[in-house]
């Protein structure tokens, strides 16, 4: 194999040899010509997906700054919550107002500074392009685009108004975009040659809100005319006209288009310079109560227009979902729609409330590549209702919790999710609410008994492992089997990956795992053969004491502290 991004360098196994060479004698003088960091890169195989990062798969455990955290002087209040927080990797805007205040005239000053104190703190930056649309506005565009209507031109309604959404249509705005962001990754092919920047997401929330689409007359007689030969071919329908081709949701359909295929040439330019990882990211629609389009953000990446974007959008390598709905349904429904084959799963922003951080497990059982909170920096700004109503080291608190479980099998975790089969389960209900205290008020001794029993039914989770099944419950003591109550608030979950047909690796958060044989192994004897706790070391499993008798007669039982373990089950038939 030789390398192919320098046609200088040597085979492979001779790079390797000279990079060994140069370690042993203290100097960086023989590799630092044809030795290069390996690109980030997507990869996906069989419907799994992997974030490739110094050549080996990564899991962004992440932390996203308010928008407007930005500037240098602003990072001093970002880089003590991702410490405390244990993220790898920051999510940060990079707004076209910054680098091209006047036009043709750039300025990467806070792009250098944000560089160089990433790179101090060894941690991965996700760029986030503020353009065209921040959550529909051109709010981080420069001031000679967002005040030129006739150059730039706006999303016009159905009865003529204006909305202060640039329009997909508009030529020019898609090149003075594109200019902007061809620069920037110019900066970083020249500047970031070890890729501390692993990923960039193209605009923010794009979309309309408003309207279900531009009215203008330019793009009426865009509407009026047939849809495009790709669109027609890549989803096998017959040509037409847009009304003619998709009826009631010809409105939406059009405008996702036209808003992917924008979003799509952004991305090519970009790509042709540096090619990074690029992805969207989603202001969502409830998906059980979606109301109209216009009310959520017309012509994103929503659930209904999924295979719009897929088809217009090529090369965008994902889309990914903002969660801000903090019910347990609701938010694995989403995780279901934005998990597929040709989309590796991503949860871009989640609410930084105490209830989003146990969501980090089933996005990690669902072979997700990353999960990031968003708010989380000390710039006296939150989001509430959306997130939490108070930002301090209790916030942070809540997902650092459930980072220090991935962090130490970070890599593994990733390298299995790829290549095999893994589970994550979160705590479905909480174990208090005011609908439960006035049931249980007013309930017969009978139907609370009933209820207890739903309720218990409802905190055990199934999982099918093959020849095993694990069963996940919430609230138990360890020393003694009674039902499940649930945590209060609910906060736990639990993440299984398998290392071959009888032996997983296995952590988890408030919660209890037991082992129990499938039907495949019906009529046979079982047992724990082993329970090792360990750790891994440089990709190697170490092992730091066994579990036993107490610790495994109860089911293998987590509290609020770090524990890995290696399960070994085993069955034998009775003569």
């Amino acid at each position: 194999m030789w390398k192919t991004n320098n046609d200088k360098c040597f085979p492979t196994v001779i790079v390797n040899l000279w990079r060994r060479l140069s370690v042993a004698l203290g100097c960086g003088l023989l590799s630092a010509t044809c030795v290069a960091a390996p690109l980030p890169e997507l990869l996906s195989n069989n419907g799994k997906h992997a974030l490739m990062v110094d050549g080996a798969p990564y899991i962004i455990l992440g932390s996203q700054t308010n928008n407007s955290s930005n500037y240098p002087d602003a990072l001093k209040d970002v880089w003590p919550s991702m410490e405390k927080m244990g993220a790898n990797t920051l999510s940060i805007p990079v707004a076209w107002e910054q680098i091209e205040p006047v036009e043709g005239q750039f300025d990467f000053s806070f792009v250098d500074v944000l560089l160089k104190e990433a790179r101090q703190r060894k941690v991965r930056l996700v760029l986030l392009w503020f353009a065209t649309w921040k959550n529909n506005a051109p709010h981080y565009a420069p001031a000679w685009v967002k005040l030129d209507n006739a150059r730039f031109p706006r999303v016009v309604k159905e009865d003529g108004d204006t909305l202060n959404s640039l329009s997909p249509l508009g030529q020019n705005t898609l090149a003075a975009d594109k200019k902007a962001f061809v620069e920037l990754m110019k900066y970083l092919a020249k500047r970031d040659k070890d890729h501390t920047v692993i990923m960039v997401q193209v605009q923010n929330e794009v979309g309309t809100y408003g309207a279900v689409r531009d009215y203008s007359p330019m793009a009426q007689a865009v509407f009026n005319a047939a849809v495009p030969d790709d669109l027609i071919q890549k989803l096998q329908l017959k040509p037409g006209t847009w009304s003619q081709v998709f009826g009631r949701d010809a409105d939406e359909f059009f405008h996702a288009y036209q808003i992917a295929r924008y979003c799509d040439e952004v991305t090519v330019a970009g790509k042709a310079i540096k090619n990074l990882p690029m992805y969207v990211n989603v202001a969502l629609r409830n998906p059980f109560n979606p109301g109209l389009p216009g009310q959520y953000s017309s012509g994103g990446g929503t659930d209904n227009v999924l295979h719009i974007w897929k088809a217009a959008a090529p090369n965008i390598d994902l889309i990914a979902p903002d969660i801000y709905f903090r019910d347990y349904k609701t938010v694995s429904k989403v995780l279901e729609l934005y998990t597929r084959p040709d989309n590796a799963l991503f949860v871009a922003e989640i609410g930084n409330d105490q209830p989003f951080a146990r969501y980090l497990f089933p996005t990690l059982g669902k072979g997700g590549i990353g999960f990031s909170p968003f708010g989380m920096d000390d710039t006296d700004y939150t989001n509430y209702p959306l997130g939490a109503k108070v930002y301090n080291d209790e916030t942070i608190e809540q997902f650092a919790q459930v980072y220090r479980l991935v962090n130490p099998m970070m890599r593994e975790w990733a390298r299995l999710s790829y290549q095999g089969q893994v589970w994550g389960v979160a705590e479905p209900l909480d174990s208090t609410t005011e609908t439960q205290k006035i049931w249980n008020a007013e309930a017969t001794p009978e139907e609370k008994e009933q209820h207890k029993k739903d309720r218990a039914s409802a905190l055990t989770q199934q999982l099918d492992l093959g020849l095993w099944d694990a069963e996940v419950t919430y609230g138990r003591p360890m020393f003694w089997v009674t039902p499940p109550e649930g945590n209060t608030p609910a906060a736990g979950g639990a993440l299984i990956a398998q290392l071959d047909d009888n032996e997983y690796l296995v952590t988890a958060y408030k919660a209890r795992v037991e082992f129990k044989p499938s039907q495949e192994l019906a009529g046979k004897k079982f047992m724990i053969e082993r329970v090792e706790e360990g750790r891994f070391e440089k990709g190697k499993w170490v092992m730091e004491r066994v579990w036993n008798g107490d610790q495994t007669d109860w089911g293998l039982n987590f509290t609020d502290r770090p524990h890995l373990l290696r399960v070994k089950m085993a069955s034998y038939s009775v003569q």
